[in-house]
């Protein structure tokens, strides 16, 4: 079967850049993107390129290549499913908030949503590929609302799990360390995962393609996610051992990341990760261990997520402990609201909780953050239900440049490891702050010697 037609239901951060690749490497194949919000449409189909709703590098210029030729973005969701052979899935499974699962569990309404209207409308064969991150099992779930609701089509469901990582994602698309296509071992399941293999072996070597069942594809997803967290959390758990020692968290980084055995990468203390996938995908991953009984699996990997929290707090703790217990009224001057730098997704971020905690103590948060606005930041603030919009309103400050952030500040509190913040004029800002000035680095990206030579009181991770 040769794929001529692809719909992706979902515009979000894996929906638009990965059919964005594939439209860019894939001439020949109509690559349509739908989503019911208008604005985000909008959003992709403004004319100039910058404007997209999504900061990846490299991202708007693939865009600019494809849009209009052969990469189309619509909210017209019943006719990219009716035209489509193959449709991706590509929306929202976010931790449910309600009922049972709560905080937990993965929210499959949207998939399920998603599987309903390609039922009703689709009126030949498609090949359906799961690519948000979804529980093991969801892909059975889903068939059975194809095959008993649609119109007597057939329907073949593959999974396809992204392994993006934000801020290198279109790296990551065009040379991936491995695709994931997971499918039924039936003659009619092998031709869906061959269509689809041929699809990424445009520009992906067959090599790195590798071909599963289905629960085995969803589940190395949650894994991946899992493993990954899990190094992060288990570094920022020896970064407070190293402080109460005298070790240096960054010498131990270095010295177990030359062993091959364990590697240099995910091994960078910090003040936690965030993110969209990671805190989630472990949920998910804890609540399907304690829905078979598998109670030591879930303890297990809730232990990273209680690390992750515990270094989030331990972090705004330790500003307000070192200003003397009180920071009320103080100007605290966050460089970073972004999750991770190179990215304008603040999902999960470490700064909206630090700033939370602060503004509890009665803090002036002032925040520059090159990517994200002012009404993502307080909606981030908002979204926690602390205290009122009000509240929140009147406690935060941004500014379009960090020298403007910092006039006036008691601290500095670097949260995202933007390449920009090792450049700034230290100097500068130390003069414009309130002595003593400190600075509390929450990704250990400045130079703490330069620093303490200008006069700051240093505060690291892990030293």
């Amino acid at each position: 079967m040769k794929i001529t037609k692809i719909c992706c239901i979902g515009a979000g951060y894996v929906g638009g850049p990965t059919m964005a690749v594939i439209a860019q490497k894939c001439p020949d194949i109509q690559v349509t993107v739908v989503d019911l919000n208008e604005k985000r449409i909008a959003d992709w189909n403004d004319p100039n390129p910058e404007n997209i709703p999504i900061y990846e590098p490299g991202l708007s210029e693939i865009v600019a290549e494809a849009r209009g030729r052969n990469l189309f973005f619509s909210t017209d969701v019943d006719k990219a499913i009716d035209e489509a052979e193959m449709i991706f899935i590509s929306v929202n499974t976010p931790t449910k908030t309600y009922g049972k699962g709560k905080g937990m569990a993965a929210d499959l309404k949207y998939i399920e949503l998603c599987a309903r209207q390609i039922a009703r409308v689709a009126k030949q064969n498609k090949i359906v590929v799961e690519k948000s991150t979804l529980p093991v099992r969801t892909a059975e779930a889903i068939k059975s609302i194809l095959d008993n609701t649609g119109n007597g089509v057939q329907f073949q469901i593959l999974s396809n799990p992204e392994f993006l990582a934000e801020g290198t994602a279109v790296a990551d698309l065009l040379s991936p360390d491995r695709i994931l296509i997971g499918g039924d071992i039936t003659e009619e399941g092998q031709e869906a995962i061959n269509a689809l293999v041929n699809v990424y072996a445009n520009w992906v070597d067959k090599e790195r393609i590798l071909t599963t069942n289905v629960w085995s594809s969803e589940l190395s997803k949650l894994t991946a996610n899992a493993f990954l967290a899990q190094r992060i959390s288990s570094i920022n758990a020896m970064s407070e051992l190293c402080e109460k020692t005298g070790a240096d968290v960054n010498e131990v980084a270095r010295a177990i990341g030359m062993d091959s055995r364990i590697g240099p990468k995910f091994l960078k203390a910090s003040v936690g990760f965030g993110g969209s996938c990671f805190q989630k995908d472990i949920l998910n991953l804890v609540y399907i261990a304690k829905s078979y009984g598998l109670n030591e699996v879930a303890d297990y990997w809730e232990q990273v997520i209680i690390m992750n929290d515990h270094q989030k707090r331990r972090f705004s703790n330790k500003i307000v402990q070192t200003l003397y217990n009180t920071v009320a009224d103080k100007k605290i001057a966050f460089l970073g609201w972004a999750f991770k730098k190179d990215t304008n997704d603040t999902r999960e971020s470490a700064a909206i909780y630090v700033a939370d905690d602060l503004i509890n103590e009665q803090a002036k948060i002032s925040v520059y953050d090159p990517k994200v606005s002012r009404a993502k930041m307080q909606a981030d603030l908002n979204y926690l239900e602390t205290r009122s919009k009000e509240e929140n309103n009147d406690f935060l400050y941004t500014f379009n440049n960090a020298y403007e952030a910092c006039k006036g500040a008691h601290a500095v509190a670097v949260l995202t490891e933007w390449d920009e913040f090792r450049t700034y004029d230290w100097q500068k800002i130390y003069d414009s702050m309130h002595k003593p000035a400190f600075i509390f680095d929450g990704r250990n990206i400045l130079d703490s010697k330069h620093l303490e030579s200008i006069g700051f009181v240093y505060n690291g991770i892990g030293s």
